[in-house]
């Protein structure tokens, strides 16, 4: 299963490709449900955005990217036990995304000001030696804080596609078996986590694609059938 929610232009989202295989209806049922949604034309254009996507066979279909409250609007009919679980786990992923989030644009404004305050102290120094002297040392803070915001920051949207681009290419090359192939796909994002230390592919740090999709094209199954 893919990632509940992702990050998309700078918001948490899910599709409608995600809500079909969680829910486990068919994906025609789930635009058809969302596209006879009883809500006002202000909510709808706020929440759901009708794209392209391609399969893996380069066919292009539609799809929704869905925000937070499209999708409580949503699945409000969907019921069931399962469902109940698979609403409550949205709700906690959203969250955890919208706090990711926070903390980044945090992490960015520190640096803001800490770029304003250099400037300030550089101004207003009167010797060229203590000008010098003061540069180095803003230079070097902001160069500690550089490497801390290049810890924190996540693939991107389409550095996520590249991955799971790789992933596709490395699993179809080893398996022609539909069923062999799901294993395939869970076992290598189960060992991408593993491997980078993170609660899903979609964390691994944008420092570290390249590794990651180099483990990826090196990578071998425990067993293929």
């Amino acid at each position: 299963m893919n990632q509940l929610v992702f990050i998309e232009n700078g918001q948490p989202v899910t599709d409608s490709l995600t809500v079909a295989e969680v829910f486990e209806k068919r994906h025609d049922v789930v635009l058809r449900d969302i596209r006879n949604l009883d809500c006002s034309p202000e909510f709808n254009l706020h929440n759901f955005a009708e794209i392209d996507y391609t399969d893996d066979r380069n066919r292009t279909y539609k799809k929704f990217l869905i925000k937070k409250d499209g999708l409580a609007f949503l699945v409000m009919g969907y019921t069931g036990k399962k469902a109940a679980e698979y609403k409550e786990a949205y709700i906690q992923e959203f969250n955890r995304m919208e706090q990711q989030l926070r903390s980044k644009v945090h992490v960015l404004d520190d640096r803001t000001a800490l770029i304003q305050s250099m400037k300030l102290t550089v101004e207003t120094a009167e010797k060229q030696n203590e000008m010098q002297n003061l540069l180095n040392t803003h230079q070097s803070k902001i160069n500690q804080l550089e490497e801390k915001i290049e810890e924190q920051i996540t693939l991107t949207s389409g550095e996520q596609r590249r991955l799971q681009k790789a992933v596709a290419s490395k699993v179809y090359e080893l398996c022609d078996d539909p069923a062999e192939r799901s294993r395939l796909f869970r076992e290598v994002y189960r060992e991408i986590k593993d491997r980078f230390g993170v609660a899903s592919y979609k964390d691994v740090k944008q420092k570290e694609l390249q590794s990651a999709i180099r483990y990826i094209e090196n990578w071998i199954p425990r067993r293929v059938s």
